[in-house]
């Protein structure tokens, strides 16, 4: 894939890849070769910005989100209700449990970078109970949803075409 492949590019930036782009969008976070694309949300964040935010007493924890083509895809259904999510690769592992737990424990927040992350945390907590999870999530957040592991989200939300 990375030899015959180009770095694809949400459909909000206009101009065509070029080399550059392998190293300007990556996420600080990124450990595993295994997306199509970087989660975006993760994009605004720096080593700078991660010193600055735990020098605060922020603490991070990691999953692994496979960004999957499909996260390019529009909707195409006319009701919202009526589209199917496309599929991505997690891993939401136990190291990362037992760090929410602690957080919860303590009286702390779960803030998530990005709505895939979001996916993640919620598709390892089926019945509201965070565990391990590794395995693919079509998990579709819909409006009334109710959330069972974040508290909040930082994300690009884009605005319709």
């Amino acid at each position: 894939m990375q030899r015959l492949g180009q770095m694809p590019l949400p459909p909000y930036i206009t101009r065509a890849p070029d080399a550059a782009d392998v190293e300007r969008y990556q996420t600080v976070f990124a450990r595993h070769a295994g997306a199509v694309a970087a989660p975006t949300a993760g994009l605004h964040f720096d080593a700078a910005l991660l010193h600055a935010l735990r020098a605060r007493g922020v603490r991070f924890g990691c999953v692994t989100l496979h960004v999957g083509a499909g996260t390019f895809q529009p909707l195409r259904s006319e009701r919202v209700e009526d589209h199917h999510m496309h599929r991505e690769w997690i891993n939401v592992g136990a190291a990362l449990v037992e760090q929410i737990r602690q957080a919860r424990a303590a009286g702390g927040r779960v803030i998530a970078v990005g709505t895939t992350v979001v996916r993640a945390l919620e598709s390892a907590a089926p019945g509201g109970a965070l565990a391990p999870y590794a395995g693919e999530t079509d998990i579709y957040i819909l409006p009334g949803y109710r959330f069972s592991q974040i508290d909040g989200l930082l994300t690009n939300f884009h605005l319709p075409e």
